[in-house]
C-alpha cells in the first residue's frame, strides 16, 4: 500500500513538473508511412529480401534432393560412401544456415541494406522534429507509440551533470 502511494505521488509530481514544460507527442510510424521515399525504400527492401529468401529456399531444395538421392541409393552404397554423402549433406546445411545468417542475421545484409535505405529518411524526420520543436518552443517530444521513445529533448532538461556533481 505504501509503495502504491509512493508511486502515485511520483507520478503526480512528474505531471506537475511537466505541466510547466512544453511537451508534444507524434506518431513516428505514421510520419514515416506518409513519406513516398520511405514506402519506396520498404518496397526495395521487400524485393531484396524476397530474392534472398528464394535463394535460400533453392539451396534447401538442393539439400532435400541430396537427401532423397541418398535414401534411394542407400542400399547400393558402402558404409563409407553413405557416411561421405551424409557429411556432404551436413556440410551443405551448415553453408545454407551461414548464408541465412549472413543475409538475415542481426548484423546481416538485410540490416545493412535497411540502414542504407531507411536511415537517411529517418534522419530527415528527426531533423524536422527538432526544427519543429525549436520553432514552437517544445522542450520534449515523445513518440506516441513508444517505439522510439524520446524524439527530441531540450538540452536544458538534461540534468546529468548535476547528478554527477552530487555523486562526487
Amino acid at each position: 500500500m505504501k509503495k502504491l502511494l509512493f508511486s502515485l505521488s511520483l507520478v503526480a509530481l512528474s505531471l506537475i513538473s511537466l505541466s510547466a514544460q512544453r511537451v508534444a507527442v507524434v506518431d513516428i510510424n505514421l510520419i514515416l508511412e506518409s513519406m513516398d521515399d520511405y514506402e519506396n525504400a520498404q518496397r526495395e527492401l521487400d524485393k531484396v529480401a524476397a530474392g534472398w529468401r528464394q535463394e535460400i529456399a533453392k539451396e534447401y531444395d538442393e539439400i532435400k534432393s541430396m537427401f532423397n538421392r541418398l535414401q534411394a541409393e542407400k542400399v547400393l552404397l558402402t558404409n563409407e560412401q553413405q557416411m561421405q554423402k551424409e557429411e556432404e549433406i551436413i556440410s551443405k546445411e551448415k553453408q545454407v544456415r551461414e548464408l541465412q545468417k549472413r543475409r538475415f542475421g542481426p548484423e546481416g545484409d538485410l540490416f545493412l541494406k535497411r540502414q542504407e535505405l531507411v536511415s537517411p529518411i529517418q534522419d530527415k524526420v528527426y531533423f524536422a522534429i527538432e526544427d519543429y520543436a525549436d520553432d514552437r518552443g517544445y522542450e520534449l517530444i515523445l513518440d506516441k507509440n513508444g517505439a522510439a521513445g524520446i524524439l527530441f529533448a531540450s538540452e536544458t532538461l538534461d540534468k546529468t551533470s548535476e547528478i554527477i556533481k552530487r555523486i562526487k
